[in-house]
This record gives structure tokens, C-alpha cells and sequence, in this order.
């Protein structure tokens, strides 16, 4: 009897042993269930090592199914902090990070002590919550004191990161200090937390001291740039790190190529994009929209469509970045066919979508057009029409002389109306030379701007236009005495690319 007992616990380890094996090696979350249900069906007990090997593919791995992990943990009678630390890792990189913080209350309320594991989990879960008040961060780093971990240098890492993103330079500056030996993570969360304050100088002096830089110090100070309207230095600055030879990630080159738009440096921009065909980029989606918008802003509409047609993938932002590059370019045939493709592809429109679209219509002169995809963006689509397509709709009322409907649909608009509505209105006035409107909207526009000059001569121009000098002359006096002026216009020129 004992020889048959010892020889059926034999024959169980064997079989736990296989399966953990196989659990190791498993590859997709169908194999992971596969090898669940027939541990579940043979009857054996869910040895330590086969629950944390099903759980760590279940939680972390790309293929991973969160769902079906936290089934497995579940069923753990008594899991121990490993257990926890491997769900908290799944959630706090998953689009629902505050199930880490759950996680953590319920460790503690089973009396299961945390690790500096926990705490590096729990910190990046918390980075990515849309929590922005400092009570919030101090609160977890009070539990890092409480629970002795913060000499641990992955733990500092990990809040220094915290602050930055919170963009808390002095929280995040006073954990660098005390840490005993910090490493260029803990140098790089330094200048993010400068950068996200918007104190790029401050960022630039820390980034300049630093012992060694890795990509990410070196495409947040180039992010920094670009994003603070520097895009000259994100420009320079990214000549240097190439000349280090750090090579950059994609985040690196969105940042590069937004400050080549900003600039409008068609050039600069076409070098950048043959960079990231040469090395090894493939067609990223965030790459290939960004790329879009630059062919787009620069006049280089060939090049956007270029572009366009080797994605693979599209998002909803490739779609809206291509439809607004034609409807700005006057080909609204073409926006209007991607906009069919879009949704023959299963992409659901959204408020921007739109807007290109009404654009497009409003440069063809297509109103009625226009106005029937106004009401079947409300009636079909359930999206609430913002000031933008409400602008848009006026302007297109006003280029067809259609003032009065115009009129209508601002006063019966359901927001608040803004000058940018009103002055659409108004440059339609002056077209058509009606001076009683035209009267009663600059009442309008003076009231929420009374320093703008440009809205007084418009209406100069317009009692020029309908012979009434002496009102034209008194509209230019009234506009000196209350000290309004007109903003100077300015416009820039890029060359187009040859094919």
C-alpha cells in the first residue's frame, strides 16, 4: 500500500513537472488554457510552479490575457507576494493601471508584506493614472518610507519618474539627491521632470552634466524642443545624437519630424523620413502620421499620399490626417473617397473627421452638401457639433451669400458663439457689401474683442465698398481712440520636393 502511494505521488511530480514545463513553453494564451484545462481535468493540485509560470504568461506577456489571469489568481487559496507582484506588474502596463492600486489594498488587508518589487510596479502604475495632484504621489511615497524601501535604487528610479511626469522638477530633484549612486534612468527622469515643467533650460543644464545619455534623455530634450516651440534646437540636438552614435526610437523621430513641420523645412523633413526608411523603422503608425502632416503642412500633398497608401495599419488619426491634408488642398472628391473607405474599413468617423469634411465642402462650394452631412454627423453619428464645425458652417452660408441663414444658425447655436464665428460672418458681409449686418456683427465682435482693429477694417472696407467714405473715416477714428490695432499678417513659402 505504502509502494502504491509512493509510486502515484511519483507519477504526480512527474506529471506537474511536464506540465510546468509545458506551461514554460507555451506560446499563445489558447496553449496556456489547453494545458489549465488538463491539469483541471486530471485532477492534480496546481503546484506553486505551474500557477506562477500560468500566471506570469497569463499577466505580463504581450499575448497575455489579463482577464484569465486574474481567474487563475483567484483560485490561489493563499497567494503570496510573488503572486501579487506578478498581477500588479500585468495591470500597471495595461489601459487600466488602477487595478494595481486595488491589488496592493487587498495584499495588504491579507497581511502579505510588499517588496521593492511592489513598489517599482505600483509607482509606474500611478505614473500612468490620470491623478495630478502631488497629495496623491506623496501618498504612495509615504508607503515606501513606512515599508523601508527608499534607498532602493530601482524604487527611486521609479519615483523620480513619477514626479517627472507630473511634472514636479523639485519632487523629482529631491529623491535624485538622495539616492547614494544614481544611474543615467535616474539622470534621464531628471531632465523629463524639467522638461514636463517646461523649463527647458534647466533641463538642458542637467542633460549637459550628465555622465553618460541614453535615448530616452536624449528624445526628452528633443521632445522638449519641439514641443515648446524650439524646433531649430530639437533639430540640432538630434544632429548631435546621431554623431554620438545613440541611435533613436520612434518617439525620437515623431519629435524630429514635428519640429521639421514646425518649421516648414520640406527638406529637412524628406531627409528625416529617408533616415527612418533606412533604418530599420518600417512603417509605424505614429511615424507614418506624423509624416503625413508634415508632406500636408508643407504643400507636398504627393508625398502625403505616398505615405498613406504603405501603411498597413491605419488609425483613426492616419485617416483624419489624410482627409484634411486633401480637403486643405482643394481636392474634396478625394477626401470624401477616403472618408467612404475609412468606413467601408470599419473606422469610425469622429468630430475631426468631420470638420476636414465640411472643409472640403465649404472649398467646393458645396452647400447643401454640406449642410445634409452637418445633420448626419449629429443624427447618424451621435457627435455633438463643437465651435470649429459650427465656424465651418458659417463660412460656408457666407461664401455662397447665404447671410441670413448664417445669422440664423449662430444665434440658435446650442455654445456659446465666439469671435472667430462672428468674423467668418463678417468677411462674408464685406464680399457682398451688406452694411446692415455687417453693423450689427461688429457690435458683436467688439464685445468680445473691442482691441481687435482687423474686425474695424473690415467694416471700413465694407461702407468703402458701398460708397459711405464719411462712415469709413469715422469707423478708422473710432478704432485709434480706443487704442485697437490689426495684428500684422505674416505667411511662409517651401519649396516642393521633386518627385
Amino acid at each position: 500500500m505504502q509502494a502504491r502511494t509512493q509510486q502515484c505521488g511519483e507519477v504526480s511530480l512527474s506529471l506537474s513537472t511536464t506540465l510546468a514545463s509545458m506551461a514554460e513553453s507555451c506560446t499563445s494564451m489558447r496553449d496556456l488554457k489547453r494545458i489549465h484545462g488538463r491539469t483541471i481535468r486530471m485532477g492534480l493540485h496546481l503546484h506553486t510552479l505551474i500557477l506562477a509560470k500560468m500566471l506570469r504568461f497569463a499577466a505580463v506577456s504581450p499575448s497575455g490575457d489579463l482577464h484569465y489571469a486574474l481567474r487563475i489568481f483567484s483560485h490561489m487559496p493563499q497567494p503570496n507576494t510573488f503572486f501579487y507582484n506578478t498581477l500588479i506588474r500585468g495591470y500597471c502596463k495595461s489601459p487600466s493601471p488602477s487595478h494595481s492600486i486595488s491589488l496592493f489594498n487587498q495584499m495588504r488587508r491579507n497581511c502579505v508584506e510588499p517588496d521593492g518589487f511592489t513598489f517599482t510596479f505600483l509607482l509606474k502604475a500611478r505614473s500612468r493614472m490620470n491623478l495630478s495632484s502631488i497629495e496623491t504621489s506623496d501618498e504612495l511615497h509615504g508607503q515606501v518610507l513606512k515599508f523601508g524601501f527608499s534607498s532602493h535604487l530601482f524604487v527611486q528610479n521609479a519615483l523620480i519618474h513619477l514626479y517627472a511626469v507630473r511634472g514636479l522638477p523639485g519632487a523629482a530633484r529631491r529623491v535624485f539627491d538622495e539616492t547614494l549612486d544614481p544611474d543615467v534612468v535616474s539622470w534621464s527622469g531628471l531632465v523629463l521632470a524639467h522638461v514636463k515643467a517646461y523649463e527647458l533650460d534647466d533641463a538642458r543644464l542637467i542633460f549637459d552634466k550628465m555622465p553618460e545619455r541614453d535615448v530616452v534623455s536624449w528624445t526628452a530634450m528633443i521632445s522638449g524642443y519641439t514641443q515648446t516651440k524650439r524646433p531649430k534646437e530639437a533639430l540640432e540636438l538630434f544632429g548631435k545624437m546621431r554623431d554620438a552614435g545613440v541611435i533613436p526610437d520612434e518617439v525620437t523621430m515623431v519629435s524630429v519630424i514635428s519640429a521639421c513641420t514646425s518649421l516648414g523645412d520640406l527638406e529637412a523633413g524628406v531627409g528625416i523620413h529617408r533616415y527612418i526608411d533606412n533604418n530599420g523603422f518600417g512603417w509605424m503608425i505614429s511615424l507614418g502620421n506624423a509624416l503625413i502632416d508634415l508632406y500636408a503642412k508643407c504643400g507636398y500633398i504627393e508625398g502625403a499620399r505616398c505615405v498613406f497608401r504603405k501603411m498597413e495599419r491605419k488609425s483613426l488619426i492616419t485617416w483624419n490626417s489624410m482627409i484634411s491634408a486633401c480637403a486643405n488642398h482643394g481636392n474634396a472628391e478625394e477626401a470624401i473617397q477616403l472618408f467612404y473607405e475609412m468606413a467601408y474599413g470599419g473606422v469610425r468617423p469622429d468630430g475631426v473627421t468631420f470638420l476636414a469634411l465640411l472643409t472640403a465642402y465649404t472649398h467646393k462650394g458645396w452647400v447643401e452638401e454640406g449642410c445634409s452631412l452637418f445633420e448626419s454627423m449629429q443624427s447618424d453619428y451621435g457627435i455633438e457639433a463643437g465651435i470649429e464645425h459650427y465656424g465651418c458652417m458659417v463660412d460656408m452660408l457666407g461664401r455662397a451669400g447665404r447671410l441670413g441663414e448664417a445669422y440664423k444658425l449662430i444665434v440658435r447655436m446650442p455654445i456659446p458663439s465666439n469671435d472667430v464665428v462672428w468674423g467668418a460672418l463678417l468677411g462674408a458681409c464685406r464680399i457682398y457689401g451688406d452694411v446692415d449686418m455687417g453693423e450689427r456683427i461688429i457690435k458683436k465682435l467688439l464685445e468680445l474683442k473691442p482691441d481687435e482693429g482687423g474686425y474695424y477694417i473690415l467694416l471700413c472696407d465694407i461702407y468703402a465698398a458701398a460708397g459711405r467714405q464719411a462712415e469709413a473715416i469715422e469707423m478708422r477714428r473710432n478704432m485709434k481712440a480706443r487704442g485697437a490695432k490689426k495684428n500684422p499678417g505674416c505667411s511662409w513659402v517651401g519649396l516642393q520636393a521633386s518627385d
